[in-house]
């Protein structure tokens, strides 16, 4: 797919690997559409520091995981920019809860990871399918983890829901062709985010010391890859890992 021009959402655009998707999307000439849970303020310098690829960006909030303002967003994005091409869910939380602890995880915790994690991204791409199938085209990148491969992680909820959306990407994958394509990005550990700021350091020493390479998976590359998958005209329903050389599927 011709990306000059197209319209992305990318939510978490303003968290630590949301801004190199957007940046990534914007340098082949995308318009971005930076959603924002929270912080406003931040998603706003994203989206002006955006137009220095002389594309058009605007910061949108939204709730993924209310169905009514997931609707409400999409309604505002095709009205900002008159299109939507590329949706990149990429916006997560997490909470480091040991595996063995299960009075730990509580039902409160379990719901919201798997609510943000999981129910979002679905509600997402339901919101935007049918906007896209009108288009003729469309792209949706997922962003999981290899959390989703194997029992790991910062919880059995994390595992659980990046499992699922995996999982999710195939499912919408059927779904969706031939007009969209759908794919997922795995990362391993990446270093400068807000789900790393939540793991206790030794945990994120753990991870950088398990990969074949001795680092962290580099935000830039995965950003790389999203762009690369929104491009492809024959990849549908793949996940592709990137983590240094820690996890074989």
């Amino acid at each position: 797919m011709d990306l000059k021009g197209a319209v992305a959402v990318v939510t978490g655009g303003n968290g630590g690997l949301g801004q190199r998707i957007c940046h990534a999307l914007a340098a082949q000439g995308c318009h971005i559409a930076v959603v924002y849970a929270r912080s406003k303020d931040q998603a706003e310098a994203v989206a002006r520091d955006l137009e220095r690829h002389q594309v058009s960006a605007a910061a949108f909030a939204c709730d993924v995981t209310q169905r009514a303002q997931v609707t409400a967003l999409v309604d505002d994005v095709v009205k900002r920019f008159g299109r939507l091409d590329i949706l990149v869910n990429d916006a997560a939380y997490n909470k480091a809860i040991a595996f063995r602890d299960l009075d730990g995880l509580t039902d409160e915790e379990w719901s919201k990871i798997l609510d943000i994690n999981l129910t979002g991204p679905m509600l997402l791409t339901k919101a935007v399918a049918p906007v896209m199938k009108r288009q003729g085209r469309g792209r949706i990148v997922n962003i999981s983890s290899v959390a989703g491969l194997g029992p790991s992680g910062s919880s059995i909820a994390y595992a659980v829901s990046k499992a699922g959306l995996i999982h999710l990407t195939k499912c919408m994958a059927v779904a969706l062709a031939p007009e969209v394509l759908v794919n997922c990005v795995a990362p391993g550990l990446l270093e400068g985010t807000r789900a790393t700021a939540n793991l206790k350091p030794e945990m994120v020493e753990t991870g950088r010391k398990a990969s074949l390479l001795g680092v962290a998976a580099d935000k830039d590359d995965c950003a790389d890859q999203v762009v690369t998958m929104c491009r492809t005209n024959t990849m549908t329903g793949q996940t592709i890992v990137i983590d240094a050389g820690r996890t074989f599927h």
